[in-house]
């Protein structure tokens, strides 16, 4: 049997961690000589390739001499919390992987916190060293600032270091080494990182992470933590709840290279696949039927932001989705809190209306964009914050922004963030650029990302996690724009948007189909108004063919799903199907809209 090491990949966006194990899957001989393959191959989600970020935790194995190295590849983002808790629970060890230049960034903390407060011993890499910016002494500087901030014990600082390009396939001990291939830092991996114990007694399995086959159903993956698991022994399940029953494995897999290796047994240490379970889910304990022990729970982090998800009711409703009703929406709301730890999904007084919390918008857009593609159609109501009450105090998420930007709009970004609340704690120069450090509540984030980059010109680069929850900091100014909304369902025509343009800025195209009470553009005031972009221009024989001007259009603004749903505001949804994403008003008729803000602006008078 081969040695076995588990070690987790830490690295916030876009630091080479996918481009690495990449390098060493090839370096390793895991792929054959005639096979082809993609790049960033452990990005399997169109959504993970798209964005370029990880969003699902993945495994894979690597031979190397006559080890197995288990690799888990962790998600970087703040939002995906729930991923990062349970997979490091897998690991002994951790890969942390940081940018030559930028160093360690605010998602490169929130996972490494995580990693630290498990005990397991890191190796930092530092990655992209090649590149021409590179400054590796100082971002080794601020990693150490950052391990000591993070309390890390003695152990742990005493890290080893590697230099490595991911992108050339080379790693490093010293800059001075020669630059061959990626043997330094797997030595390393066996070396410094420990074996998983040899726990001996009864089988102890805990479920970190589910898959699912068409043909097999849920499968459950997770470690042996004590004894061996074999398939022909008589088991049991323990339910987060504590109820116990007992089950059969029908299949048992390790994970060699890319594939999954059927077994008969696996060993204490080892990674495996769970097949037969119908009802297995992720925290779930796998013992012994005799000496049914639970592994303890997995904490994970509560949700922070909620949004109400409706079935669609626009007058576009049914156009491109294959499902649209209520109980598939229910259905696929509830399945996907099968994995999605994270989650929460609450009914409402309405059968339409399901209640969804998560831990940012990002986390929530992502399951969004993920059922549009599956061909769902639904609307979603303005996000809002999740209050908490402490010391009989209202208490909000407070989270921790960090905002790099070029020197000259410093002063700027500081302006705009003081409005929404946020406390300036830090603020570093790195050249013709500028780190800053806020702490702004969660609240004040939303539609923040747009102000920023239009008052930078585009350069500014933002990052944000969550903190802890603290007192309520007050009443946030808003000096948000009116809407300009549809008065007409039809084909939107160059002479309307044209005469309207001195009226604000348009999110639609000339040819575009609107209906009635959809958003169209944003009003230069701060009131609403309606137009009808559907008028054409008047034609007679009196006027001369070469009267008319020239139709110069401004080019209509195009908004992401996560732009869209920090954009409206309470009396406003968005419209999500498979091929548009459009915000209209909560009530499309006028006069039903003029009803709703009466009886609001009454109840605020009470």
């Amino acid at each position: 049997m081969k040695k076995i090491r588990n070690i987790a990949i830490i690295a916030h966006v876009d630091h080479g961690k996918t481009t690495l194990v990449d390098q060493i899957l090839k370096q390793c001989a895991v792929f054959r000589t005639n096979q082809v393959v993609r790049e960033r191959f452990l990005d399997s989600n169109d959504l993970e390739r798209e964005r370029g970020i990880t969003i699902l935790a993945k495994n894979i194995s690597i031979p190397f001499r006559d080890y197995k190295i288990n690799v888990i590849d962790t998600p970087g983002h703040a939002d995906f919390g729930g991923e990062v808790e349970r997979v490091l629970k897998m690991a002994d060890g951790v890969l942390l992987l940081v940018d030559s230049f930028e160093g360690p960034m605010p998602q490169t903390r929130f996972v490494l916190e995580k990693a630290l407060g498990l005990h397991l011993k890191p190796i930092v890499v530092i990655n992209k060293v090649d590149r021409p910016d590179n400054r590796p002494v100082e971002v080794l500087d601020e990693i150490y600032d950052l391990f000591i901030e993070l309390d890390a014990t003695e152990d742990q600082l005493d890290f080893p270091i590697i230099y490595a390009s991911g992108r050339s396939g080379w790693a490093l001990k010293n800059l001075k080494d020669e630059r061959k291939d990626l043997t330094p830092l797997l030595d390393s991996i066996i070396d410094e990182l420990p074996a998983p114990p040899t726990n001996k007694g009864s089988v102890q399995l805990q479920i970190m992470t589910l898959d699912y086959n068409d043909y097999v159903g849920r499968i459950g993956i997770g470690r042996v933590f004590r004894g061996k698991l074999k398939i022909a022994d008589k088991l049991s399940i323990i339910k987060r709840n504590g109820t116990i029953h007992p089950v059969s494995i029908k299949q048992l897999f390790v994970f060699e290279g890319l594939d999954r290796l059927q077994v008969e047994e696996v060993s204490c240490g080892d990674i495996c696949a769970i097949v037969g379970i119908e009802d297995v889910d992720i925290g779930d304990t796998i013992a012994d039927v005799e000496n049914p022990e639970p592994l303890p729970i997995i904490s994970i982090d509560e949700p922070t932001i909620s949004m109400t998800f409706t079935v669609n009711n626009s007058p576009f409703y049914g156009r491109e989705g294959k499902f649209v009703t209520s109980r598939q929406l229910r259905d696929r709301l509830f399945k996907e809190l099968e994995h999605n730890v994270a989650l929460h999904v609450q009914e409402t007084a309405s059968p339409d209306a399901y209640r969804v919390s998560g831990r940012g918008i990002l986390h929530l857009s992502i399951l969004i964009e993920n059922m549009r593609r599956e061909g769902y159609e639904l609307q979603i109501r303005e996000p809002k914050v999740i209050y908490k009450t402490i010391e009989n105090r209202k208490a909000e998420p407070i989270e921790v922004m960090t905002v790099d930007v070029p020197a000259e709009f410093a002063g700027k970004v500081i302006e705009l963030i003081g409005q929404r609340r946020g406390e300036l704690m830090k603020m570093e120069s790195r050249g013709r650029m500028n780190k800053i450090e806020f702490h702004i509540p969660s609240r004040g984030i939303m539609g923040l990302r747009t102000k920023i980059l239009t008052a930078t010109q585009g350069e500014a680069v933002m990052h944000h996690r969550f903190y802890q929850y603290e007192f309520f900091k007050g009443s946030i100014g808003t000096t948000k724009s009116g809407v300009i909304i549809s008065m007409e369902e039809g084909q939107s025509t160059a002479y309307a948007i044209d005469s309207l343009q001195d009226r604000g800025k348009f999110f639609i195209d000339p040819g575009d189909i609107v209906y009635k009470g959809q958003i169209i553009g944003e009003h230069t005031k701060e009131n609403d108004i309606e137009v009808n972009v559907q008028r054409g221009k008047k034609l007679s024989n009196m006027r001369a063919s070469g009267s008319d001007k020239a139709v110069k259009i401004t080019p209509a603004i195009k908004f992401s799903l996560e732009e869209a749903l920090e954009y409206i505001s309470e009396d406003e949804m968005v419209e999500v199907t498979p091929k548009s994403i459009r915000m209209r008003k909560l009530y499309l008729d006028t006069n039903d809209r003029k009803r709703f803000n009466l009886g609001k602006l009454v109840q605020q008078q009470t």
